[in-house]
């Protein structure tokens, strides 16, 4: 297993571009099928959601699954693999990072800061105003204002501390599990895709979920590499905000079906 972890730090970059590439991919994919699905549902006379009721049950018990997994995984003491792999790569990316390819990852981290967070979610609260699509500012409200207490109540239950680095260029305090740049990135461009998606016409929404998918990536994955969080802890973080962003959405769908019956 060391072998392989040497040589994801030594190629942390492009195993970075490679993973934002399927993702891409993926994301697209699930576009096409969600938009063919909406045609034939409007050609039948119904109504399209962007999330159906069906799929949002399943999504969050696999979140919740897979989340659980990942925390049994780091306490599991008999085998103690995946802790052992944060830790190897945390200390190999150490070794091998260059100072000028940290500097501009600690750049794009940044988009992730809670002050950068909260300062485009307002922005995007009074267009929503000014607009007045109240039911979408209120769906947008509640988003984000659960993205603070759901993370930092999961740190305090499990209180793990951070990866030591000397760096310089990225200094974080308090828990690790799971990553807060990692949850809030999902759910804060998660929302403001489906936002977008309710407003703009359907030329845009096939850039509008790369863009999401991009700078999800982008954020997380540059917490490992500036080595403030864990593989583990990322992981962690997209799978909870994934798990909130799915409640929130399903819950935003459900209502604006229910508004348009009446």
């Amino acid at each position: 297993m060391n072998d392989l972890v040497e040589w994801i730090a030594i190629h942390a970059l492009p195993v970075w571009a490679a993973l934002l590439v399927a993702a891409l991919a993926t994301g697209d994919v699930a576009w096409q099928w969600n938009r063919r699905y909406g045609e034939k549902i409007l050609a039948a006379g119904g109504q399209p959601a962007a999330l159906r009721g069906f799929t949002a049950v399943l999504m969050l018990a696999s979140m919740c699954l897979l989340f659980a997994a990942i925390a049994i995984a780091l306490k599991e003491e008999a085998t103690r693999w995946l802790p052992a792999f944060d830790q190897t790569l945390a200390e190999d990316l150490h070794a091998s990072m260059q100072p000028g390819v940290l500097r501009m990852v600690a750049a794009v981290s940044h988009l992730g800061d809670l002050g950068s967070v909260a300062a485009a979610t307002v922005l995007v609260l009074a267009a929503l105003l000014l607009r007045r699509q109240l039911r979408l500012a209120t769906c947008w409200t509640l988003a984000m204002a659960g993205i603070v207490p759901l993370n930092s109540g999961l740190k305090a239950l499990f209180q793990r501390p951070r990866p030591l680095n000397n760096h310089g260029f990225m200094v974080e305090h308090g828990w690790s599990f799971p990553s807060g740049h990692a949850f809030g990135a999902i759910v804060f461009y998660g929302m403001l895709a489906y936002v977008l998606l309710r407003l703009l016409p359907l030329r845009w929404h096939r850039w509008i979920i790369a863009a999401a998918v991009a700078m999800t990536g982008v954020i997380g994955l540059s917490r490992i590499v500036l080595q403030v969080h864990y593989f583990s802890d990322v992981v962690a973080g997209y799978v909870s905000g994934l798990a909130w962003l799915v409640v929130c959405i399903g819950g935003a769908e459900w209502w604006r079906l229910r508004a348009s019956r009446h």
